[in-house]
């Protein structure tokens, strides 16, 4: 599953939401990852672009990963502009077992820094910044590839 919103998230209402679809499947553990905007070097915000086509392939290749896992992959993120000390990222993973589940949500945290197209600026006074320092020049990009 995943969800795109504009700004930053309603961590409570989605963690909750998939609490709730989650009842339904029997599951023993529902992991959950959240990423806070942080107030560090004169950050007022993150800003984020979005290739949705191409993160809808990614995740699909975590959604095959996770149900050989017997897991399911929920995610979400922000477009756009995020304020310090609000959320731009929440990944959730649906388990049979506990520690299958804690396995993966590492993995696919780790692999999105790595591998999810989304772009990160920071919002310095007022003004976008890309955050060069802190990508990752992703596989067959061309162009996007540092």
């Amino acid at each position: 599953m995943m969800e795109i919103y504009e700004g930053g998230l309603e961590v409570c209402e989605i963690q909750n939401r998939w609490y709730l679809q989650s009842l339904e499947k029997n599951c023993g553990a529902l992991l959950s990852f959240v990423g806070i905007v942080r107030a560090e070097n004169g950050i007022q915000a993150l800003s984020f672009d979005i290739y949705e086509p191409l993160l809808k392939k990614w995740l699909s290749s975590w959604q095959e990963k996770a149900k050989l896992h017997e897991c399911e992959v929920f995610f979400a993120h922000s477009k756009g502009d995020v304020p310090v000390h609000k959320s731009s990222f929440v990944a959730g993973i649906l388990s049979q077992k506990r520690k299958n589940g804690l396995k993966l949500l590492n993995d696919f945290v780790e692999d999105f820094k790595a591998n999810a197209p989304i772009w990160k600026y920071d919002i310095i006074n007022g003004k976008r910044i890309y955050a060069l320092n802190r990508s990752k020049p992703l596989k067959f990009a061309g162009l996007l590839a540092k």
